[in-house]
């Protein structure tokens, strides 16, 4: 098995919610108002899900063990383009949140900016998604040797199962601080 394998299929449920967005989109363009909570599941979705486990992933593991090996300038061009797809994704996620914020707060003039996040988004990550899946993740695969394939898919296992503790370490943290001493 390929250490993209997991990648990909994170890829497929990422499109799914992409999918529901787009509507969500057209039905908020039409409507002239959006459904908050739908908006800041979206946002925790691409926070914790896409972002923190799903390019955690491949930035924590894939991208850094290619940043070991000696790559050809176009497997490093396209290396350099999906971090920097990745921080820009971080970048409107925040911005979508921020908005969202604001319009939950009775501010209907950030539905353009919210629109324009969200539009953002569903225009973007079926790109990104199929230059990782074709023009990436696969080609790339050739510099690494069967040992190297199998500690990666290793890591990612050890990465998704950490993950959810570090969350809830988070948030009980941030619960006592909120809380105060009892």
């Amino acid at each position: 098995m390929l250490p993209i394998g997991p990648l990909m299929v994170e890829h497929r449920l990422i499109e799914r919610v992409i999918k529901v967005a787009r509507k969500r989109l057209e039905k908020a363009t039409t409507e002239g108002k959006v459904d908050s909570v739908f908006v800041e599941g979206l946002v925790d979705f691409f926070a914790a899900y896409a972002d923190r486990c799903h390019h955690g992933k491949e930035e924590d593991i894939l991208f850094r063990e290619l940043g070991l090996k000696e790559l050809t300038p176009e497997d490093r061009r396209i290396l350099e383009e999906l971090i920097e797809e990745h921080k820009s994704g971080r970048r409107m996620v925040k911005s979508l949140r921020e908005a969202n914020e604001r319009y939950r707060r009775g501010d209907a003039a950030v539905l353009p900016q919210i629109a324009e996040n969200l539009r953002w988004l569903v225009d973007f990550y079926p790109g990104h998604i199929l230059k990782e899946d074709k023009r990436f993740f696969i080609p790339v695969m050739h510099y690494f040797n069967d040992e190297e394939k199998e500690a990666m898919i290793r890591r990612g296992y050890a990465f998704d199962s950490q993950l959810l503790h570090r969350e809830y370490e988070v948030l009980v943290s941030r619960l006592e601080i909120e809380g105060g001493p009892a």
